[in-house]
């Protein structure tokens, strides 16, 4: 066998371990999620409200979405600018958004409607910004899912209450991934 036979077939055996490597499956989870998330949409801008790891901006740029992002942490911020250098990042809180109505095609909330004192004026931030569809992400409520406790986790029920506050029109279509749940809500 020749060295690069070798070679192909030790790739071909290990790959089988990296593709289940917590890494792969959770940026799996993410291209899923993203794509889930762009249904029905001609999107060409996005707003991600919590960058979080950079992750969903990089993948959303990566489909040709002209992203920007806000975050409350500089931390995430700057991981966010060095993985889409193209984008446009700022400080900001989902409460009180720096963009002007009808601004973006998608806006993404990331995992931080639990988190924020005013959910409800959140979406509703969410809502002025978004042309055509707000996302939020948040957490499974199951135990048996990673993440905060479940008594800082909203559930579905509660999540549909609030975007009927903020007055989004129904239904709210929901998409539960093994450690994420979507709430497409259309603007």
């Amino acid at each position: 066998m020749s060295d690069r036979e070798e070679q192909q077939g030790h790739r071909f055996h290990s790959s089988p371990d990296r593709l289940r490597s917590p890494e792969r499956v959770a940026l799996l989870q993410v291209e899923r999620m993203i794509d889930r998330s762009l249904e029905g949409l001609h999107a060409e801008t996005m707003l991600e409200v919590g960058t979080g790891t950079g992750l969903l901006a990089e993948g959303f740029a990566a489909r040709g979405l002209q992203v920007t992002g806000v975050d409350i942490n500089p931390e995430m911020l700057a991981i966010a600018r060095r993985l889409v250098p193209q984008g446009a990042f700022c400080a900001a809180a989902a409460e009180a958004l720096p963009c002007l109505e009808d601004a973006f095609d998608l806006v993404l909330l990331g995992l931080v409607l639990h988190e924020t004192d005013d959910p409800v004026r959140a979406l509703r931030e969410a809502r002025r910004a978004a042309r055509q569809r707000v996302v939020a992400l948040e957490w499974p409520y199951r135990a048996d899912s990673h993440g905060p406790p479940l008594a800082h986790r909203l559930q579905p029920a509660q999540v549909m209450a609030l975007a009927e506050q903020a007055g989004f029109p129904e239904p709210v279509r929901l998409i539960e991934l093994s450690h994420t749940v979507l709430y497409c809500l259309n603007a």
